[in-house]
C-alpha cells in the first residue's frame, strides 16, 4: 500500500489521539483525496490551519495527495522555524481589525462574558450548525465552537476551536488567540442580546423600576435593542472584578 507522511506541528497536536501526536503519521493513499479531506480525517479542523508544505513546497487546501508526500501542516501563529523560506501560501484570511463572533450553543457563558468586554457575539440557543455556518460564510463572523465537525464545514472560512472547558479561562483563551486586550470596551453591549447601550435618563424609566432602584441610583443604560436596564447595582463590585481579572489589571 503506498502512503504519505503526516507531520502535525504545535497546537494542531490537540486534536490528535495520544498514540499519533508529535508523531510522523504514514497514511495510505489509495484513493484520489484532497490534501483538506486527508487532514480532516484526522480530526483537525481546516479553521486551524495556516500553512501547508508538501515536499518543501507550499501548497493550498485543493492539492491532490499523492504517494511518498511529505507533508507538514502548521497552525495559525505557530512558530515558522521549521518552515521553508520563500513564497508561501497562507490559508487563514487576514482577520478584520475588529473581528465578530458567532459562539456555538454549548458556550452560552462565554458569550455572555465576551459581551460584557464589547465584542459583538452572535448567539442563539436554538441555532443548528448549518445556521450558525451559514451566517458566518455570509458575515464572515468567527465560529467559536468546541464541535469539532461544526469547523470542518467547508463553508467556514473563519473559526476556532475553543480547547478550555472553563468559562472564565475560554474567554482568557479567545483574548490571547485574537488578540484582542486593546479592543476590550466593557459594559457598552447587552449581555441579554448583544445589542448595543445607550445611556438614558431616569425620568424616561422611572415607571419601569423598583422602588429601592428608583430611591438609590441615578444613572442607567438601555439596550438599544430589547429594552433592558442596566445601573450600578449591588453586582457592580463583582463585574468590575471580573472585567478587571479578564483585562489582565487584577
Amino acid at each position: 500500500m503506498e502512503q504519505a507522511y503526516l507531520n502535525f506541528h504545535d497546537s494542531l497536536n490537540d486534536f490528535l489521539a495520544p498514540s499519533l501526536q508529535n508523531q510522523v503519521i504514514a497514511c495510505n493513499v489509495n484513493r484520489r483525496a484532497s490534501i483538506k479531506d486527508v487532514i480532516e480525517s484526522y480530526n483537525v479542523p481546516h479553521t486551524e490551519i495556516d500553512l501547508i508544505i508538501v515536499d518543501g513546497a507550499s501548497v493550498d487546501f485543493d492539492y491532490i495527495v499523492e504517494a511518498s508526500n511529505d507533508i507538514h501542516v502548521y497552525p495559525y501563529h505557530s512558530a515558522m522555524d521549521h518552515a521553508p523560506r520563500g513564497l508561501l501560501h497562507h490559508l487563514s484570511p487576514p482577520l478584520p481589525p475588529h473581528p465578530r463572533f458567532i459562539i456555538d450553543v454549548n458556550l452560552g457563558r462565554l458569550a455572555r462574558y465576551m459581551r460584557l468586554l464589547g465584542f459583538d457575539c452572535l448567539y442563539c440557543n436554538d441555532f443548528d450548525d448549518h445556521s450558525i455556518a451559514e451566517i458566518s460564510n455570509k458575515t464572515q463572523r468567527i465560529v467559536l465552537s468546541r464541535d469539532r465537525k461544526l469547523l470542518q464545514r467547508k463553508m467556514i472560512t473563519y473559526g476556532y476551536y475553543v480547547r478550555t472547558e472553563i468559562p472564565k479561562i475560554q474567554v482568557s483563551e479567545i483574548l490571547n488567540r485574537f488578540k484582542l486586550h486593546a479592543l476590550i470596551n466593557p459594559l457598552t453591549r447587552c449581555t441579554k442580546c448583544n445589542e448595543r447601550l445607550a445611556k438614558i435618563e431616569k425620568h424616561t424609566i422611572e415607571h419601569r423600576l423598583k422602588p429601592l432602584t428608583r430611591q438609590y441610583y441615578d444613572k442607567f443604560l438601555i439596550c438599544t435593542g430589547c429594552n433592558q436596564i442596566y445601573w450600578q447595582g449591588s453586582h457592580h463590585k463583582r463585574v468590575t472584578r471580573l472585567i478587571q481579572k479578564f483585562s489582565g489589571n487584577d
